[in-house]
């Protein structure tokens, strides 16, 4: 009876992380991300398993927890989607770990840049707070004009947004004028 109960907990404790005032899967959404300002961050699309295999090697996708087959289809479906929705990036960024590199990959919206600020802290929180600060320094850098798509893990969306993302869930988010992160909506990937 225990194990249901967390189940139900944690199915819903994704939307109960979401600000009351946001946009989910709507024609209202494209228009929410097409307005200045407003950026994207991604979980990476499915990659069966939980955290990272002992031998965990950066540079070493053999060593990592990967996309399959499922994965790799829901990247370019979003991605197709996406370009379909005329959101054009001016960057896409992502953590090192390959299952993140693959999914921006695969959404084939512009070259690819590695950002160890959206690597994955899961195994040592003790980055979070750092990583956070240094993610949101670059936001607070992008000029204006800048649309920027970050593909990363959930434990860095979480630590951004406030938000417990699905594989392949993108968050959209705009800086406040207080200097916090403000989200304005979410697309799933199905």
């Amino acid at each position: 009876m225990l194990s249901r109960a967390f189940k139900v907990l944690f199915m819903w404790l994704p939307l109960a992380l979401l600000p009351a005032k946001t946009v989910a899967n709507s024609e209202n959404v494209w228009a929410v991300w097409k307005q200045e300002g407003v950026h994207a961050i991604m979980r990476h699309a499915t990659a069966p398993g939980f955290g990272d295999p002992a031998h965990f090697t950066l540079g070493r996708c053999d060593t990592q927890r990967n996309l399959n087959d499922t994965g790799r289809q829901e990247a370019r479906a979003l991605g197709e989607t996406i370009r379909k929705q005329g959101i054009a990036l001016s960057a896409v960024y992502s953590s090192q770990w390959c299952r993140c590199l693959d999914t921006a990959k695969e959404l084939r919206l512009g070259k690819v840049q590695e950002l160890p600020a959206l690597n994955s802290f899961f195994r040592d929180r003790s980055h979070s707070e750092n990583q956070t600060a240094a993610l949101k320094k670059h936001i607070a850098a992008l000029g204006p004009t800048e649309k920027i798509l970050y593909v990363t893990h959930q434990v860095n969306t979480t630590a951004l947004t406030g938000v417990y993302p699905a594989s392949g869930q993108i968050i959209l988010f705009k800086l406040g004028q207080n200097g916090e992160i403000q989200v304005v909506g979410t697309i799933n990937s199905d």
